[in-house]
């Protein structure tokens, strides 16, 4: 079997990974992973007759040339593979999780550290214990600094990515209500994330923290942490800042003890200015001027279907469904109130992942829309079904079904926030607003 080092070499030589045969390119270094209902060692030959340089299997039976190289386990050869590339990067590493906004976070704190330095960011989302080795493995030597998310829906998943990752610095945005039939509930979800600052603490890492948080502050107290790096609202932060405005994009002021400024964003959401805040105190840690965290800042465009503000030819919307939880869901229905709209309307699909807490924080978001002052709220899936009879707005267990009445009856001139989990697919609502 082929060791790490020997892999690594070929790697050096094929700096390309591929795990899907759909995307295989020229020279590249083929994975065979295994999951529950695919097997891509039986994929190996095909990988090679589409360019592949190596493909790595743990198959013997699939071993048909010198080409294929033999591991004990795909996955962790190149979870290992990752480890050992980024030992020889001599770089600082900031590693980044939380529960809500940390796709967004990493997209800024990318932005701002960009208008200096050679970066590189986790792309899209791959922050699993697959596409963070992928991450690690797509930096290249010239990277003066890396951003790397770090997604989690049981505890020890943190951990192990850490042990990939191995971050110099760290943040974790917030801890919320996500996950939690994976975490076993809240108390779960705050353990899971503080693998992080366990990381950092034994590693002597630097941590950034918003000093709001008391969950954040109670979890670094806990791991003992010392080299912190504070950001909030109050007096004796780092970076100390204020909302000046979120309608309905976000500006901020700040001040990093010696000179204040403003920034305008083309974020929306006066959630994501803790998120702003927090790329502003790592830029000006990493020695940038107020004028290039700006810059950064405001260059900015979300892309992602996370804060997103799109004009359609009717309305405007709110397109935040690329995921969602309870604590999200009830920021968005929050930010959507203060907007200034003369017709707001909520479409609301359901939230996975929340184990027995699913039936009563399915109640809690229609409760707090219901009392909303929205002209019109509509909820979409099973588990927001469930309440068709005990609350106004209209239901319907499917997008499908939601469609056909958006067909059937046109929003027009209406602010619309659109917000779901994934697996939701609400993106299929957007033509129909």
């Amino acid at each position: 079997m082929i060791t790490t080092e020997e892999l690594y070499n070929h790697y050096l030589k094929n700096p390309i990974i591929s795990t899907d045969t759909r995307n295989i390119s020229e020279g590249c270094i083929f994975f065979a992973l295994k999951g529950d209902n695919f097997n891509a060692n039986e994929f190996a030959a095909q990988a090679i007759e589409k360019g592949a340089a190596f493909v790595v299997i743990d198959e013997k039976k699939h071993a048909k040339n010198q080409k294929c190289l033999l591991v004990a386990d795909v996955l962790s050869a190149l979870q290992d593979l990752a480890r050992h590339h980024r030992k020889q990067l001599n770089i600082p590493v900031i590693g980044l999780t939380g529960s809500n906004g940390k796709t967004t976070s990493k997209e800024l704190v990318n932005a701002v550290l960009a208008e200096r330095y050679k970066t590189f960011a986790t792309f899209g989302n791959l922050n699993n214990h697959i596409g963070v080795p992928l991450s690690i493995l797509s930096i290249k030597s010239d990277v003066e600094i890396a951003v790397i998310e770090m997604g989690a829906n049981h505890q020890k998943e943190i951990e192990l990515l850490c042990t990939i990752t191995q971050p110099t610095h760290g943040i974790i945005t917030n801890v919320g209500m996500a996950h939690l039939d994976g975490f076993g509930g809240f108390e779960g979800v705050k353990k899971g994330k503080a693998e992080l600052y366990t990381y950092l603490k034994g590693n002597n890492g630097y941590t950034f923290i918003n000093r709001d948080n008391p969950y954040l502050m109670e979890m670094s107290d806990a791991a003992g942490l010392s080299k912190l790096i504070f950001y909030g609202t109050e007096n004796g932060n780092t970076i100390k800042g204020s909302l000046k405005s979120s309608d309905p994009f976000i500006e901020v002021e700040w001040t990093n003890h010696e000179i204040s400024s403003s920034v305008k964003t083309n974020l929306t959401g006066s959630y994501n200015f803790e998120n702003i805040l927090s790329a502003i105190c790592i830029g000006d840690f990493f020695d940038m001027n107020p004028k290039e965290i700006n810059s950064g800042l405001t260059n900015y465009e979300p892309k992602n279907n996370r804060s997103q503000l799109t004009k359609t030819e009717s309305n405007t919307v709110i397109c935040d469904f690329y995921n969602a939880n309870p604590s999200s869901m009830s920021a968005a229905l929050n930010n959507i109130t203060v907007l200034t709209s003369d017709k707001k309307i909520a479409i609301l699909g359901d939230m996975f992942e929340l184990g027995p807490e699913s039936e009563i924080q399915h109640q809690l978001i229609v409760e707090q829309a219901s009392k909303s002052e929205l002209n019109e709220i509509i909820f979409i899936g099973k588990y927001f079904y469930a309440f068709k009879d005990k609350c106004k707005g209209l239901f319907f267990e499917t997008p499908n079904e939601a469609a056909a009445y958006l067909k059937e009856k046109p929003i027009k001139n209406n602010l619309v926030l659109l917000k779901g989990s994934r697996g939701m697919k609400l993106e299929s609502l957007l033509e129909y607003l």
